[in-house]
């Protein structure tokens, strides 16, 4: 092979090297914007909720460089029955009877088709009630089932299987029951359910891409800087309440299916949400600017359009009348002795 012919042969093959070097450059400007550095896959660190009581986060849950440790958080404080919002059943003894007995007859579910129940007892010492532990004696017991929730109104089915649990535990425990008429039971959770739909409030924004497309890095990685740590499913990340136990304060979402990637570093997200739970919030916490700060800062660092539920662009003015009927929504709230983050009003917000 000649000089000229070698020379060539380099030559060409320098030229295939840089259209190859392009196109890959091409590519990564074409694809979705990533994270300052790859960060491993995080595991959940929200608080996972039950009927009954909060269960903290696994001891041994992995931290990655994208969220801030969230720090461990005792269970919560075991729920109580409210005559605001659970429709009330007696049980009544005549003679008091062991925690241990009562533990052993309570029904396996605490539900009523979609409505969760309590059994209280009448602690024989303390004379308060309480929910039945052992090694305590208990001279009378109390039921309630939670008169609506998020699914709707109690229903008739629902209090009748509801009663028939009851008196089943009654039976077992030798005691005697008085239910409240179920016609008025009825009546009174559709009332609370036309209460709790007027006043039931999620304030949403969305944060939507200008151009470019964000990876599940990119988005993860502004999310870290705001305070949220993973959620408890994928595409969600929260930002914990101060309150120990409490829900979050703000809920930030985007697309499952990317979040579940295998490199988030190249799934596109082009949408994310910000958002608050208005019940299940207590104002104390300042949740409202929160929210509003919060979305505000990572519409600026990632560039991105706010919008509302609709489609229209939120400005300072639309945050602030959103903030002004806020302020009627939790008067109302007041007004029903359900305030915003009060146990009541999770219960039913829920």
């Amino acid at each position: 092979m000649s000089t000229l012919t070698i020379a060539l042969a380099s030559l060409g093959g320098v030229v295939l090297a840089g259209v190859v070097a392009q196109g890959a450059w091409q590519a990564r400007k074409a694809g979705p914007r990533r994270a300052d550095a790859p960060s491993p896959r995080a595991e959940p660190r929200e608080p996972v909720m039950d009927d009954v009581e909060q269960v903290s986060p696994s001891d041994d849950a992995v931290v990655d460089d994208a969220a801030p440790v969230e720090r461990r958080l005792p269970r919560r404080a075991l729920l109580r029955l409210d005559a605001l919002i659970d429709a009330m059943a007696t049980l009544r003894l005549d003679a008091p009877v062991g925690g241990a007995m009562a533990l052993a007859h309570l029904p396996t579910t605490r539900r009523a088709g979609g409505k969760p129940f309590l059994i209280e007892g009448l602690n024989a010492e303390t004379g308060e009630w309480e929910q039945p532990v052992s090694g305590q004696r208990y001279g009378e017991f109390q039921a309630g089932v939670q008169l609506a929730n998020r699914t709707g109104p109690l229903n008739e089915i629902e209090y009748s299987e509801f009663v028939q649990k009851i008196q089943g535990f009654a039976e077992a425990i030798g005691a005697m029951t008085d239910f409240p008429d179920m016609l008025e039971v009825v009546a009174s959770a559709r009332e609370l359910d036309a209460f709790a739909n007027q006043y039931d409030a999620q304030l949403v924004v969305q944060l939507r891409t200008r151009a470019t497309a964000w990876s599940v890095a990119y988005v993860q990685q502004h999310a870290g800087a705001q305070g949220f740590v993973a959620g408890a499913v994928p595409g969600r990340w929260v930002l914990p309440s101060a309150e120990e136990g409490g829900p979050p304060v703000l809920s930030l979402t985007f697309d499952a299916q990317a979040a579940l990637a295998d490199d988030p570093n190249e799934a596109a997200v082009r949408e994310v949400s910000v958002s608050f739970d208005v019940p299940q919030t207590d104002p104390a916490g300042q949740p409202f600017q929160a929210w509003q700060t919060v979305s505000q800062a990572l519409a600026e660092d990632m560039q991105a359009e706010l919008v509302d539920d609709n489609g229209a662009a939120l400005s300072q003015a639309g945050f602030t009348a959103i903030g002004a009927e806020l302020g009627q929504l939790y008067e109302a709230l007041n007004g029903r002795d359900l305030p915003a983050g009060s146990a009541a009003a999770r219960r039913l917000f829920s």
